[in-house]
């Protein structure tokens, strides 16, 4: 009666049911040995890329941690924990080459920013010249993808209220469905087309940067609907159902409850669809045409836009161009990022207290 249990029995013995696990320095020492042997390799086998090397060491990492793991902790865990490598490696993938992306443009495009850079056209300034700026591109950017905007929004908005509201699976809301999917996979390039035949063609109306937001709200208006469609989906119906047992009509349901519910997810999915369009430069260079002067007035005359002068400045293959390609490209990165910045202060100003 007064044995003390044993390791593995229980009671004070608790810590003996504890299975056996592989020790921290233990990932590191591996970790740091798959390093050494991935170089070991690539110098041995005259493997010039670094890229090989470390796909060496990754594969060598992964076998040894899976073959150490299943001797001590058993298969189960062994299988677990490669799982988990297998998802950590899947996000380095992913995001090595859009921060070696970033990186690149980053040191490449500084030096090339400044005050005069972001205030000054390229009126007058020779391809193989230094000097001249960004600002009409700037000005041509912004107001083409605001005029888009303005037409896309409200339109995909709408669409979106539609279908998740008053559509019910109908034959309407079934054909607008599939035309808004066979729409998300349209080529820029064929919008481009469609508005240039249309507004510049058939209507002689001219080249303008409002011609360019036509096709770039093409575009736009997809995304919008599908990510809207889907945000409003994910709003519970008890919500619904509260505020029409309250007496309130559904329109102001829609507006008062449904929308400001959803409000965080339909700024990202409008955040998505303007990161879309403002990179855009296939539609821009049959519309827009390209100006290197200053042309305040979006519905007339050609314009510019930063994606098509970054396409014309490497296009011209000089020293001083390629400089400011990339310069605009990092401005146009910059430009996006305030862009998300500003939609997530206001979708969380909007969002429900």
């Amino acid at each position: 009666m007064g044995e003390k249990p044993g390791p593995g029995t229980g009671g004070g013995g608790a810590p003996g049911l504890r299975p056996p696990r592989l020790p921290r320095a233990a990932h590191l020492a591996l970790l740091v040995g798959s390093l050494a042997f991935g170089i070991a390799v690539g110098l041995v086998a005259g493997l010039e890329s670094r890229a090989q090397w470390g796909l060496i060491a990754a594969a060598v990492y992964l076998s040894a941690t899976f073959g150490l793991s299943a001797r001590i902790e058993g298969r189960r865990y062994a299988v677990d924990r490669l799982a988990a490598l297998l998802v950590w490696a899947s996000f380095a993938v992913a995001v090595l080459p859009l921060a070696s992306l970033v990186w690149e443009t980053v040191a490449r495009g500084i030096p090339g920013v400044s005050w005069y850079f972001l205030t000054h056209s390229m009126n007058g300034v020779l391809s193989w010249q230094d000097g001249g700026g960004i600002y009409h591109a700037i000005l041509g950017t912004a107001q083409q993808v605001a005029l888009a905007s303005v037409i896309a929004i409200p339109v995909g908005l709408l669409t979106a209220v539609y279908l998740v509201e008053y559509g019910g699976g109908s034959r309407l809301a079934k054909a607008v469905t599939f035309f808004v999917d066979v729409m998300t996979g349209i080529p820029s390039i064929v919008a481009g087309l469609f508005v240039l035949s249309l507004w510049i063609m058939m209507l002689d109306l001219g080249y303008s940067g409002f011609a360019g937001s036509l096709a770039l709200a093409i575009l736009m208006m997809p995304i919008v609907v599908r990510s809207t469609e889907e945000m409003l989906k994910l709003v519970p119906n008890e919500l619904r159902e509260a505020s029409y047992a309250l007496g309130v009509p559904k329109w102001r349901t829609i507006v008062k409850v449904v929308l400001p519910t959803a409000i965080g997810g339909i700024t990202t999915g409008v955040m998505l669809a303007l990161a879309r369009i403002a990179g855009e430069t296939a539609p821009i260079l049959l519309l827009v045409f390209g100006n290197n002067m200053i042309n305040g007035n979006p519905f007339e005359g050609a314009q510019s836009s930063l994606p098509l002068y970054v396409y014309e400045q490497w296009a011209y293959g000089t020293e001083s161009a390629y400089d400011r390609a990339w310069a605009a490209a990092l401005v146009l990165i910059a430009f996006i990022m305030l862009l998300n910045l500003a939609a997530r202060g206001v979708a969380r100003w909007k969002a429900p207290k």
